[in-house]
């Protein structure tokens, strides 16, 4: 597959979610990413962007570059370590939406228990070597006139682009999708149509439960 140019969004200031001295939740554009690309012409970012304004934050998860919607980012090398340690302990929700192509078919919510394992710079179901990969769903909509589905999607485990090739294994790739969709489903958009849209974990200062929202722009 040839190589795309990155061409980031232009930046007319942050879209911040939440902001506090330990930590920022930021809602990051698509096509943007999250940490510098390997290579020349890759150096703007989500993370130099936020430490532009807030030179303390430091990244502790990222989305693909063409997934909008919730990223967090630590405030300093102690809450860096705070929130890493919730998140590789799976202490957060994690909740997307996605528009896929065609009428969903299957049950309207339930389970995607299909284990992966990377291909090259893809990933693929490979149920004989692949790791447990679990995704709950539940169809929001369905626009039979476009032949696309809103469906909401909760990540139980955080596999590399879990949600993408979940729903292309469910014969619904996600419309824009250059990566695992197909031509048909790829004209459907100009973008890859998931968003990150919700999150809750416990803040890792006072324990309380934190829940931020961010709407999908499509």
């Amino acid at each position: 597959m040839p190589s795309t140019p990155y061409r980031p969004p232009a930046h007319h200031g942050l879209d911040i979610l939440h902001l506090t001295a330990q930590l920022i939740v930021v809602n990051k554009p698509s096509g943007l990413l999250c940490v510098p690309g390997r290579g020349a012409g890759k150096e703007d970012c989500l993370s130099r962007r936020v430490q532009a304004e807030y030179p303390d934050a430091l990244i502790v998860h990222r989305l693909d570059m063409g997934t909008s919607g919730i990223v967090v980012m630590a405030r300093g090398a102690d809450a860096l370590r705070a929130l890493s340690l919730i998140f590789q302990k799976r202490r957060v929700h994690k909740r997307y939406q996605a528009l896929v192509d065609g009428c969903w078919t299957a049950a309207a919510e339930g389970e995607i228990d299909l284990p992966m394992t990377v291909e090259g710079p893809k990933q693929r179901v490979d149920h004989a070597a692949g790791r447990p990969s679990l995704t709950r769903y539940r169809v929001i909509d369905i626009n039979t006139a476009r032949a696309v589905s809103r469906i909401e999607l909760d990540p139980v485990t955080g596999r590399s682009h879990q949600l993408r090739v979940h729903m292309e294994a469910m014969g619904h790739p996600i419309i824009g999708d250059d990566f695992y969709g197909t031509p048909a489903s790829c004209a459907k958009a100009e973008r890859l149509m998931l968003h990150a849209c919700e999150i809750e974990f416990s803040d890792p200062v006072s324990g309380l439960p934190l829940r931020v929202g961010c709407p999908p722009p499509f």
